[in-house]
């Protein structure tokens, strides 16, 4: 990957956002940490890719809140914003932000439902949509969505949270097909159950008769991932949704 690339990921803090986070620094990239309100956290992810000689800058924003995120991205948007301003172009986009508000559909509030959308589908348009137009005039660009193995084939007590994936997949196959022509790729990996905090507290014992391979997945092999498609070496690849998920069907 060429070093100037600068690369943004959203819910860089901790789990899967992190592991990316570190990936693509290893692979040369300078990478904006975005996270909400784990200030602690993310600074110990920015340690880590300085410790190993890389790049890193912490940028928080709620990627649902419109205002926040545009004030925070304004560097970076748009074609009037000089390089010297600080800015430049973000080339690879992340959007790796998500939450969980789970629970059966019947007794889904409201606030649950918005919470988890806007976070994955809002977040995505606040995120990527001000980030767009620097790429296509560069004519290279690498987005890539986190979606989930919920947003293809559904987990009970995760209607909210399989919508939200559902709409990020759909987003990104429209959007590849916009942006084909100007050599930005647009791609969505779909974790399944893979070792995080998010999984705690359930019981390994029910989880791993689940997966083919009895096994839960590792932050390393979904960064390692992203990190393909955010290389060179991706640049046929585009509209696509890989699951990484143990040979669950």
């Amino acid at each position: 990957m060429t070093a100037a690339r600068l690369a943004l990921v959203t819910g860089a803090s901790r789990g899967i956002g992190a592991a990316i986070a570190e990936e693509l620094a290893a692979a040369g990239c300078a990478v904006l940490l975005n996270y909400r309100s784990d200030a602690a956290a993310a600074s110990a992810v920015k340690a880590r890719i300085e410790a190993a000689g890389g790049r890193a800058t912490l940028l928080p924003f709620d990627v649902a809140d419109a205002a926040a995120t545009a004030a925070a991205l304004a560097p970076w948007a748009g074609d009037d914003q000089p390089e010297a301003s600080g800015g430049g172009t973000i080339d690879i986009i992340v959007n790796n932000a998500g939450v969980l508000r789970d629970g059966p559909f019947p007794a889904m509030k409201a606030d649950d439902w918005e919470t988890v959308t806007r976070t994955t589908l809002d977040g995505f348009f606040n995120v990527t949509r001000p980030l767009v137009m620097r790429l296509v005039q560069q004519r290279w660009g690498r987005i890539i969505n986190i979606a989930s193995l919920a947003g293809l084939v559904g987990h009970r007590g995760q209607v909210n949270y399989s919508a939200a994936k559902a709409g990020l997949i759909g987003a990104t196959r429209s959007l590849a097909q916009e942006l084909a022509k100007r050599r930005v790729t647009v791609n969505a990996v779909a974790p399944g159950l893979i070792d995080t905090d998010m999984l705690a507290g359930l019981s390994r014992d029910e989880l791993l008769p689940m997966i083919p391979m009895r096994r839960l997945g590792t932050v390393t092999e979904v960064a390692k991932l992203v990190g393909f498609l955010a290389s060179e070496h991706a640049g046929y690849i585009t509209g696509q949704v890989i699951s990484i998920n143990g040979g669950i069907a």
